[in-house]
């Protein structure tokens, strides 16, 4: 039971990448799929998340109009389109996994209860 995250690299700022969390023995119904990222030295926080069921999505202020978080049913995988990267956008990417987690909530990385191992983006200047 496991998330796997991955499409991390290295990039010039204003490039893009995309990251893909997918999921093996693990369900996404009934679920939020969240990316969080943390930067060296910084907290983790939160960056975009999906509901699974009706495709509400949010997102942080500083990736919005940059960043697009979407999910494919079939493939039951999560992708994080990521737009005119800065530098400051370098960091450990994580997805997860929250069951039932209410709208309000959707941004706090304690109500998710399945996490991926986390991968590198640097975006250089």
């Amino acid at each position: 039971v496991q998330l796997q995250a991955f499409g991390g690299g290295l990039v010039q700022a204003g490039g893009y990448l995309r990251l893909s969390c997918a999921a093996s023995g693990l369900s996404f119904s009934n679920s939020v799929v969240g990316w969080f990222r943390q930067a060296p030295g910084k907290e983790r926080e939160f960056v975009a998340a999906i509901r699974w069921g009706d495709g509400t999505t949010r997102y942080a202020d500083d990736v919005k109009g940059r960043f697009t978080i979407s999910r494919d049913n079939a493939r039951n995988t999560v992708y994080l389109q990521m737009m005119s990267l800065k530098p400051e956008d370098t960091a450990v990417y994580y997805c997860a996994r929250g069951r039932s987690v209410a709208y309000y909530a959707i941004s706090r990385n304690d109500v998710y209860d399945a996490w991926g191992q986390g991968t590198l983006v640097t975006v250089s200047s």
